[in-house]
């Protein structure tokens, strides 16, 4: 059964890759893309309310970031090397923008809101990393 859901996940995931390499593909013609990456590290002790991050965190964010933001993504750990090795991360979430100075500004201007919101549904400090995305293929 285990197997069973794992296929199901990872053709689910597959199928949602090939839509969304589509969109940073459409998106990434003629103008520059940029890829936000928040992770936030597993270990002992640490939670990660999924609920939360995708109904209110997100969205907050994505509303500051406004006509910048191409779309988001969401991944949820499941497991790592194997599928009996603990995820690296608990989760990881992406901003596709178009310029980092706006995003970096509309960051700025809501540091507090976005922080302070982070003990709504983690006890992880994230690692963010901004990327900028120079292929993708089909």
């Amino acid at each position: 059964m285990k197997n069973k859901i794992l296929l199901l996940i990872c053709t689910s995931t597959m199928l949602w890759g090939c839509q969304t390499g589509h969109r940073i593909y459409a998106s990434a013609q003629g103008h520059e893309l940029f890829k936000v990456t928040i992770l936030y590290p597993n270990g002992e002790g640490k939670t990660f309310d999924m609920k939360y991050y995708e109904d209110q965190h997100m969205p907050m964010v994505a509303s500051f970031i406004g006509k910048n933001l191409e779309f988001y993504e969401i991944d949820q750990g499941l497991s790592g090397r194997t599928p009996n090795d603990p995820a690296p991360f608990l989760a990881i979430g992406y901003f596709y923008i178009k310029n980092i100075k706006e995003y970096n500004d509309a960051i700025a201007q809501n540091r507090e809101a976005i922080v302070n919101d982070f003990k709504n549904y983690t006890n992880t400090q994230p690692v963010i990393q901004i990327s900028e995305v120079k292929q993708v293929r089909k």
